[in-house]
């Protein structure tokens, strides 16, 4: 019988390409995420019956528990952006992490993956990238054979970075950001799913690695760049640290006379980790090091960017229209 593989959080960004590729490699694949219904689509990952969602909350000890029994390998790829009532950044990154790993340790899952964050760091002024740390701890701590990945900002068709700032730009001739020379080495999704992959048919060695692609940029060029793609000439608008915890301020009190239902844009923890460098340290153990060759964000990013273009995917035919006329 194919051996089973248990991914907490397998519905999310991240988490899918993963499914996809342990699928297509024969293992059988269970899912465990809060709402299974609205994640019905994992399942044309693989045969049928081969990948099934099963409902689990990183928070609650016991559902965590039977999402892995039986399992011979886990792979946590949780996390969160922002925090929200009870998915706190502790509650989710660094005590469902630790749950997670100790239900492991005790099963006696053979393989562990565990998806971080790159920066993360106990002395961060981040909760976001201390909770990560904790996180990491722990599972080492339960876990000594664990691989642990820590991506830089992740990129995909699904990503909330490029995205994110692609609709932003259709709103005004000025596109606004903070920590415009901070350092990113954007990472493709699918090559961070590789990665996982390796170190859950145990061809990796333990321990940690930084993932990062081929291109190192600053946040303003790769807003450059991707401003290119989408064919859209916008003035790129750095805001002061200073200032941007001023409005992240504002912002949280919005959201909470609103009982969050309107949700903050920018936050002060987000701004923190806006100030550091996001790429991969001198030494560390790499993508080279797991034997895969990364994919430049220019390579992939028109693939599904080209919806932000002025007129969509029929814009390279006006561009050629255009050029037969001149």
């Amino acid at each position: 019988m194919s051996k089973l593989v248990t991914i907490y959080g397998g519905s999310g960004f991240v988490g899918r390409y993963i499914v996809r590729r342990l699928a297509k490699q024969g293992w059988r694949v269970r899912v465990a995420t809060r709402v299974p219904d609205e994640c019905r689509f994992v399942r044309t990952y693989g045969e049928v019956g081969q990948v099934e969602p099963v409902v689990c909350n990183i928070r609650d000890e016991e559902s965590v528990r039977a999402a892995m029994h039986g399992a011979d390998a886990v792979v946590n790829c949780v996390g969160i952006l922002s925090q929200d009532r009870r998915n706190t950044f502790d509650a989710v990154q660094a005590e469902g992490a630790e749950r997670v790993a100790r239900l492991a340790a005790a099963e006696g899952v053979q393989g562990f993956v565990h998806v971080s964050a790159l920066r993360a760091s106990p002395e961060s002024d981040s909760e976001y990238s201390r909770t990560k740390a904790a996180g990491e701890a722990a599972v080492m701590h339960h876990v000594p054979n664990a691989v642990i990945l820590r991506p830089s900002v992740i990129f995909g068709p699904e990503d909330e970075f490029f995205n994110r700032f692609a609709a932003m730009s259709k709103l005004g001739p000025i596109l606004s950001i903070v920590g415009a020379d901070t350092k990113f080495q954007p990472v493709y999704v699918d090559d961070v799913a590789k990665a996982a992959v390796v170190g859950v048919s145990g061809a990796a060695k333990p321990g940690i690695y930084e993932l990062g692609g081929p291109d190192v940029a600053t946040f303003r060029e790769l807003m450059q760049q991707m401003l290119k793609i989408i064919r859209r000439r916008k003035l790129i608008h750095n805001i002061p640290f200073g200032r941007a915890k001023l409005l992240a301020g504002m912002f949280g009190v919005v959201e909470k006379v609103s009982f969050g239902l309107v949700k903050a844009p920018l936050t002060k923890d987000q701004i923190r980790n806006l100030a550091v460098d996001n790429v991969v340290s001198d030494g560390a153990m790499t993508f080279e090091t797991l034997g895969i060759t990364p994919v430049s964000f220019g390579a992939v990013l028109p693939e599904y960017l080209w919806r932000f273009r002025p007129n969509g995917q029929f814009e390279v035919l006006t561009e050629s229209a255009r050029n037969m006329e001149v």
